[in-house]
């Protein structure tokens, strides 16, 4: 099945909101991540599987408010025994899926149901901020955290702090409603849908 991007008919390559005579490196950078493979990981209360022996693509489930990556993949904690994995890699679950035994995890592909927003720039906490409860100044790369902004669930992923780099994702059927709402906060910085 192919992945139609859920940003599909909004997302406008191009120049937007106050960025006359301000450098093109200093503008903020919206993107949509499409294309990856999805999953969420969840251990059943009754498990006594001890989870430090899972290595999937090399990385260890991380702990709590955190994430794990490589060139890949990058796993984030979304809760209690509960993790979700996206990674370029589109036969990952494939491969990884000898580690999960049924009686201990539920694996579930949610590739088709998530849109993903990246925001790259110095200014990226500040577009946060205009939407989401969390102290955003507290967050630093590798962490994550599960939020809402201005009214839609969203997970939030701390990719890179040099370059300020985050990650939002949230439910496809809110992606545009998200996305408008995100690339609204960017227009008073400036920003350059890439």
């Amino acid at each position: 099945m192919t992945n139609i991007s859920p940003l599909n008919f909004v997302h406008q390559v191009g120049k937007f909101g106050d960025h006359e005579k301000k450098n093109e490196n200093d503008l903020l950078k919206v993107s949509e991540i499409n294309g990856l493979l999805i999953f969420q990981i969840a251990q059943y209360r009754n498990s006594s599987f001890d989870i430090t022996k899972i290595i999937i693509d090399g990385l260890n489930l991380p702990t709590s408010l955190k994430s794990s990556s490589n060139s890949n993949t990058r796993i984030l904690w979304l809760g209690p025994n509960n993790w979700l994995v996206f990674s370029s890699d589109l036969d990952l679950i494939q491969k990884e899926k000898d580690q999960f035994k049924e009686e201990d995890f539920a694996i579930t592909n949610i590739s088709h149901s998530r849109t993903i927003i990246e925001l790259e720039g110095d200014l990226v906490n500040e577009v946060l901020k205009k939407g989401c409860p969390l102290d955003i100044n507290s967050f630093k790369e590798g962490d994550c955290a599960n939020s809402v902004y201005n009214g839609i669930t969203i997970t939030i992923d701390f990719v890179s702090d040099k370059p300020n780099k985050v990650r939002i994702s949230g439910l496809r059927s809110f992606g545009e409603s998200l996305y408008h709402s995100i690339t609204d906060a960017c227009l008073e910085f400036g920003y350059k849908a890439i």
